[in-house]
């Protein structure tokens, strides 16, 4: 199981966010995301938007600290990436 996750540097609703993602499946990023207290409101598309504050939670239970431009490219490379609008995988 490898999950990513990347720095909190996005801002949203006050706070900074980051992203946390799975290059194999989202039945394994939802099996993550609730075992680290993950809402599933927090399930974007493709990912979950984690709170700087829940951060260290993710490292802890084993997410895997890597750049954004890295987490998208191995979201996209593994057929993950779903688009904005649309909802379908964006091409390898």
């Amino acid at each position: 199981m490898t999950l990513y996750i990347d720095p909190p540097t996005w801002p949203g609703h006050g706070m900074l966010w980051s992203h946390l993602v799975s290059d194999v499946s989202f039945e394994e990023l939802h099996t993550f995301a609730r075992s680290i207290g993950c809402p599933t409101r927090a399930f974007e598309r493709d990912h979950y938007d984690v709170p700087a504050h829940r951060y260290a939670d993710a490292v802890r239970g084993g997410a895997v600290e890597i750049g954004s431009k890295e987490l998208v490219r191995r979201l996209t490379e593994a057929g993950l990436r779903r688009r904005k609008h649309g909802g379908g995988p964006v091409g390898r």
